[in-house]
């Protein structure tokens, strides 16, 4: 992660995450920056949130989990190692920490707790606060190197490589949508379920998205991948490469698509409409027609005539 960037300033999903059962389950950290909603159980290996954090179901650690002050957790809290709980932190169920528990005055824990390790009361400084200012201070002095291996030891344990799933600040994550103010990334082999909105969204490869993707900016979709809904753009430019399906309407200013894309229902362009052939562009008219298309045909000449545009339905006719 650079130094220079905010590491709270997108959303993050990555490969391999997906929801089972009411669970957000991933084989890396996750990462829930203050005043989010996440409505999921939560399953990743170290789990850190902000301050006022809400989930809507249980959190199960493999590593250390750290919920900052007045974060809200309904269910059980499992944890493989070590706890921080911050001031006023409530868990619904019952806390089991397998390590050490770290907990501040006025903690809630309705079914009671359990720590194989010590036991400290305190106020400890919030987590993710305590990281920047301590990143802040290394970069001050000059310490870059040792401010990496700060970032490193946070977020890329020796035990897990996967990326961390990360939530932004205001974020919220529910079965019905996901919804940012910043930028969404999505990797690959993810199942998702949800309409996710933000202000530009990047698909990956094989994924599967139960829900329709909206943005302010730019949606690019990677190939092989399913949106079981509408992709829609306010103001910016829709790609669709090859094998992608979109379960439902394409709207946007400009589309770029690849010749073996597949759009259920009706493609909207304000702008540019081009199909993309074997790395070349063939610009086609705007078809307002509903039904399942497949777009096939030679590409633009050199001197930008059309060779000719087949346009075939599949279905819906």
């Amino acid at each position: 992660m650079p130094l220079g960037s905010d590491p709270l300033d997108e959303l993050a999903i990555p490969d391999g995450t997906t929801v089972e059962e009411h669970d957000l389950v991933t084989d890396g950290d996750v990462i829930v920056g203050g005043q989010s909603t996440v409505e999921f159980g939560v399953r990743g290996h170290n789990v850190i949130a902000g301050e006022r954090v809400q989930f809507g179901g249980h959190i199960e650690a493999e590593a250390d989990c750290r919920l900052d002050m007045w974060s809200d957790v309904q269910d059980n809290v499992l944890v493989g190692r070590d706890a921080y709980l911050g001031e006023r932190v409530h868990v619904g169920g019952r806390l089991m920490v397998s390590g050490d528990l770290d907990i501040g005055d006025d903690v809630d824990i309705e079914e009671g707790f359990e720590a194989n390790g010590w036991i400290v009361i305190r106020n400890p400084m919030p987590t993710i606060v305590f990281v920047f200012v301590y990143l802040q201070q290394l970069l001050q002095i000059g310490e870059e190197e040792a401010a990496e291996e700060v970032v490193s030891d946070l977020l890329e344990s020796e035990e897990v490589e996967a990326d961390p799933v990360v939530v932004p600040r205001n974020g919220h994550v529910s079965d019905d949508s996901w919804r940012v103010s910043t930028p969404a990334t999505i990797g690959d082999d993810c199942r998702l379920h949800g309409n996710i909105r933000a202000e530009s969204i990047e698909v990956g490869q094989r994924n599967d998205v139960f829900g329709s993707l909206r943005a302010r900016g730019d949606i690019s979709v990677g190939e092989h991948t399913v949106i079981h809904g509408d992709v829609t753009t306010r103001s910016g430019t829709v790609e669709l490469a090859d094998d992608v399906e979109v379960r439902g309407d394409v709207s946007c200013e400009d589309l770029h698509f690849h010749e073996g894309a597949i759009v259920d229902g009706t493609m909207r362009a304000s702008g540019e409409m081009s199909m993309v052939k074997a790395g070349t562009h063939e610009h086609i008219a705007a078809d307002g027609d509903g039904g399942r298309k497949r777009f096939h045909g030679d590409a633009e000449d050199g001197n930008g005539a059309n060779a000719g545009t087949e346009n075939t339905s599949e279905g819906g006719e």
